[in-house]
This record gives structure tokens, sequence and C-alpha cells, in this order.
């Protein structure tokens, strides 16, 4: 099956309009996930700050695919090692840059590389047909944030060396709920704009 920036592409035979679509995508997309970043509220109990990004990156991989969403997810991450402030901003308002952004001593690092793998978890879920529908919509979005936990928790403990049970405390539990209404927000644009797609484009869907 198709995902939505597949339908919306121009036709195969249009190579280079196709790559500039592409292009285009992933660009935008980064420039999403940077701004949602912005959106931010640190917790005083822990050094994982509240942040938009998460439904940028459900959304993208969605929308994209596994492939050009995860490339869309790199490129952001690129953006933050080149200099770029394009990261939740510190309690302070300064945004952390370069390198050791990504690395293994850094507490959100996990977190970040979890964005790519979500995206291309979202997205070849959908590549299944799994966004067309609310029910299916809110399983790949639960999905994509699990895994983004799956890397971001661990990641956080062995940075901090904090057991098991403190590093859901810093890193899990306080954003459940605010997870949980991004995850159902992102699985309710999905199936909408599937039937905006059918409504204004019949035939394109795939």
């Amino acid at each position: 099956m198709s995902t939505i920036a597949l339908t919306l592409a121009p036709a195969r035979t249009r190579t280079s309009a196709r790559l500039a679509f592409a292009v285009g995508c992933v660009l935008a997309g980064s420039l999403l996930c940077a701004g949602l970043a912005q959106i931010s509220f640190h917790l005083p109990f822990t050094p994982v700050p509240i942040t938009g990004q998460t439904l940028g990156v459900l959304l993208i991989g969605a929308a994209y695919g596994p492939g050009l969403g995860a490339a869309t997810l790199l490129l952001y991450l690129v953006w933050a090692v080149v200099g770029l402030p394009v990261l939740a901003p510190s309690s302070d308002g300064s945004h952390a840059t370069g390198i050791d952004v990504l690395r293994f001593a850094s507490v959100t690092g996990g977190y970040l590389w979890g964005f790519v793998l979500a995206a291309a978890t979202v997205g070849w879920l959908s590549r299944l047909g799994w966004d067309r529908s609310l029910r299916s919509s809110i399983g790949a979005m639960l999905l994509g944030s699990i895994v983004i936990y799956l890397v971001g928790v661990p990641w956080l403990m062995a940075a901090l060396d904090v057991p098991l049970e403190q590093g859901l405390e810093l890193g899990l539990y306080p954003f459940v709920i605010g997870d949980t209404l991004k995850l159902l927000a992102a699985a309710g644009l999905l199936p909408a704009a599937w039937a905006l797609i059918r409504r204004l484009r019949p035939g394109r869907e795939g």
C-alpha cells in the first residue's frame, strides 16, 4: 500500500520532479520537528523535557513511510550536530548542539535516536495500511511511541547510572499522559487526511 506522501508525489516517470518532491518533504518535515521542539516544558525532577517533537515524529513517519520518514529525522539530527538550534531548549533557554547531543553520555540522546526508529516503524506500519482507520492508526502510533522509550529510557539510565525504577520515574512516567494525547491526535489526523485525499483526488489512494 502507499503512504500519503507517495500518493501525492509526482508520477514515477517524472524522476526529477519526484526527487524534488522527496527533498521538499524531508526539509519540511525536519523543520516541523524543529518547530515542535520549541514547544517544551521542564519539570524540576527530570532532565528530559516535555516537548511537541513526538507528535511530529509520528505524523512524519505515518505520512512519509519508513525510508523518507527516517531520512527526515536523520536530517533533523544533522541540523543539531552542525550547530542549528533545533532541539528543545534547555531550562536556561540555550540549545544543545554538536555531536555530543547524540553520544552515549547524553541523557536525551536515546530519545533522539529513538525518533528515527519510531518514524521508520510507524512508516512501515502505514505502508501496511495501519494509517487508514482510527483504530489501527492508534496502534501504529502507540508502537512508535514505545520504540522511542525502548531506546530513550535505557540510554538515560546508562548516562545517569541509575536503576530501572529511577529510569522510569525520570524518563517515562512523567510523559505518559502527554504522549497519549499526542498519539491520539496523530492517529486522528491520518485517517482524516486519507478521507480528504479520496474526496479531492479520487483514484489516487494506493
